[in-house]
């Protein structure tokens, strides 16, 4: 096995802690990053020779810095990039607080981001790599509650599918994870809740934050069987651009397909009337 180099964000709990475990289990070289390394020692207290552990809050570009440059003096080079770190946030549109999106946004988003920038000038010159940014079947579906959470999700999903076109040339590889419910803190302590309740949202965006709350813990997706998929997608020679992680994920992603489908065709006539006349 090639004995690549792993930076992951976000390693204190749910998939950065599986994965980060698992790719130090099969021999590969970590940086494992969270915003306090109290939360990672024990990962990484047993793979001295193939870790560093690093102090990274994704809405501070030093610290992202910083940690790419350790990562570089340590290890000599960054194969893959795993962006994890995220928060949730349940809230109708109409009820949501500005400044909690704007953070969600800071970290699920603009975090990612500079992950990226900060680390694609090390896998151009090495002319290989591989980015893995997590997103969501949130990212591909929109759900009542987590409007502002799909937005961030889609934004991941929409930047990824662009970067892939950018970079394919380069030999650097971009796959989005689509998760759908899995027993990590997303649902959990990871995700705040709007202090503005409208009733006439009950039936929807109530509804529905309720059930995502109340089944927390309980999802049907294993973390480490995901880590486990995610790893065999980095070893594959033809990596997808999209993996969808759990049945939720599956049965949501082909019902959209569906859907896109029966809108395209019934209104392909009119779309394509919107063009001036062909001569």
């Amino acid at each position: 096995m090639e004995n690549k180099v792993w930076l992951i964000t976000g390693c204190s709990t749910g998939f950065g802690r599986e994965l980060a475990t698992m790719a130090l289990q099969m021999g590969y070289n970590v940086a494992v990053t969270a915003r306090k390394t109290n939360d990672i020692v024990d990962i990484t207290k047993d793979y001295q020779s193939q870790s560093l552990t690093l102090s990274l809050d994704v809405t501070k570009p030093d610290e992202i810095t910083d940690a790419v440059q350790q990562t570089m003096a340590r290890f000599g080079r960054i194969d893959v990039l795993v962006n994890n770190a995220g928060i949730g946030y349940f809230g109708a549109i109409e009820e949501s607080e500005e400044a909690m999106v704007r953070q969600m946004f800071e970290i699920n988003f603009w975090g990612l981001t500079k992950m990226i920038q900060e680390v694609l000038p090390i896998m151009r010159q090495q002319r290989s790599g591989h980015i893995l940014n997590v997103a969501s079947i949130g990212g591909l579906v929109g759900f009542p509650a987590v409007g502002f959470y799909n937005a961030t999700k889609f934004a991941v999903d929409g930047l990824s599918e662009s970067l892939a076109k950018e970079v394919a040339h380069l030999g650097i590889k971009v796959t989005i994870i689509a998760p759908s419910g899995f027993r990590t803190d997303w649902a959990g302590r990871s995700a705040a809740n709007s202090h503005h309740i409208i009733a006439d949202y009950a039936e929807t965006a109530g509804q529905n934050k309720s059930n995502i709350r109340g089944n927390s813990g309980r999802q049907a997706g294993d973390p480490v069987r995901a880590a486990a998929a995610i790893i065999k997608a980095v070893e594959a020679t033809e990596p997808p651009l999209r993996l969808l992680l759990g049945n939720g994920a599956v049965n949501g992603a082909k019902l959209k397909l569906e859907t896109l489908k029966k809108d395209y065709d019934n209104w392909e006539e009119v779309s394509r009337g919107a063009d001036f006349p062909q001569n």
